[in-house]
């Protein structure tokens, strides 16, 4: 096939799995709305941990984690959610990003060389996060129970600083992967709308039709990463935009800027680490500067709104990923091991990738919630 027919491919492929994480997100989204879920997720939010895996489990579903920060700060302006517990879902809307990633890694189980470096990648994203939440959750849950609010100290220095900065109101930029996605998404709207009998059932097919688009996407885009446009991209890549860890992580703040989408930035990430196109160990520096790409988006849309929480939320998430970076930027290597190491053990065998989900997602949830509402009773 042409080099030029390969670059045409690739676009489509690419076109397509983009369109597919928005499909995805809107028929999820609609679902939520519609049966109230997303709201009630956050409920019981006065156990942090409860707060945190609401955060988790709203962003998965939703695909979004601006989606995710937009829904807590219009709970805390209405008075439905206290500040202090909104800043525990914004750390699980930052874990709850990176699942897609883990869903598009195993795109690639067909071929285990391919899946042990995506599933690889997709790991650094989802660490970073845990890793981060592990030494933030506590010193944020702790400080709080000492302040009359019930803020944590994190919370206190974002607030200081919603306060100090008086900036002007912006209107929040249109995406420009929403504009032009909007087309398929559109058509699969209308689709769901005229086939389902109801919102939450037509929001449920639309998702169904964006899992089954990104699946396809993924797989024909594998198929064309290492033929002979990506050959040709493959020393740019790591010659050029890889070449340091400073120079990823830039790369990383700056495409998530632009595409207002951590999980578009990830999510592009990890089939490029599977072909080999990206080495692993330029991955989490990457991976760190989305996440604090994605909170830019986060600014700007609070600054647009009149309430101080808004401001506040977005300066701590904001804080949140800033923190992470300081601590994990020294000590890398240390979620580079853990996740090249698992990585390897999932090549060998699928069952451990979910292994993972389920740890991560039902056991240590289960374990925390306990932990924390003993703790509470007790104190």
């Amino acid at each position: 096939m042409p080099a030029w027919l390969r670059g045409i491919y690739a676009g489509l492929c690419l076109y397509l799995f983009l369109a597919a994480l928005n499909v995805l997100g809107a028929g999820l989204g609609t679902f939520g709305g519609d049966s109230d879920v997303l709201a009630r997720a956050f409920a019981y939010g006065e156990n942090p941990f409860i707060a945190l895996m609401a955060g988790v489990l709203v962003t998965m579903v939703v695909q979004s984690s601006s989606f995710t920060s937009a829904l807590i700060v219009t709970l805390v302006a209405s008075g439905e959610m206290t500040l202090g517990t909104a800043v525990f879902a914004i750390m699980g809307a930052n874990i709850g990003t990176a699942v897609t990633g883990v869903i598009v890694a195993l795109a690639n189980v067909r071929i285990k060389r391919n899946f042990r470096r995506s599933f690889t990648a997709a790991l650094m994203h989802d660490l970073f996060n845990i890793l981060t939440v592990l030494v933030v959750f506590p010193v944020e849950w702790l400080t709080g129970m000492f302040h009359e609010g019930g803020r944590g100290i994190l919370t206190r220095l974002a607030g200081w600083l919603a306060e100090l900065i008086g900036l002007e109101e912006v209107a929040r930029p249109d995406s420009p992967i929403k504009v032009i996605t909007a087309p398929i998404v559109d058509a699969c709207n209308w689709l769901g709308a005229a086939l389902m009998p109801s919102p939450a059932a037509a929001g449920l097919f639309v998702a169904g039709l964006g899992m089954a688009l990104m699946f396809a996407a993924l797989v024909f885009m594998v198929q064309n990463l290492r033929g002979a446009l990506l050959r040709h991209m493959d020393g740019l890549f790591r010659t050029y935009f890889f070449r340091t860890d400073v120079r990823a992580y830039g790369v990383g703040v700056v495409s998530t800027v632009l595409v207002q989408s951590s999980t578009i930035t990830s999510s592009l990430m990890v089939p490029l680490a599977g072909a080999g196109v990206v080495r692993l160990r330029r991955v989490l520096p990457f991976m760190m500067g989305a996440n604090l790409g994605t909170t830019v988006t986060s600014v700007l849309a609070a600054t647009a709104n009149p309430i101080a929480a808004a401001m506040t939320v977005a300066l701590f998430h904001v804080i949140f990923n800033l923190t992470g970076t300081a601590i994990w930027w020294p000590l890398r290597y240390f979620p580079l091991r853990i996740a090249s190491w698992y990585g390897r053990l999932a090549g060998r065998q699928i069952r451990y990738a979910f292994l993972f989900l389920i740890g991560v997602f039902l056991v240590i949830p289960l374990v925390g919630i306990t932990a924390t509402e003993l703790f509470m009773r007790l104190r």
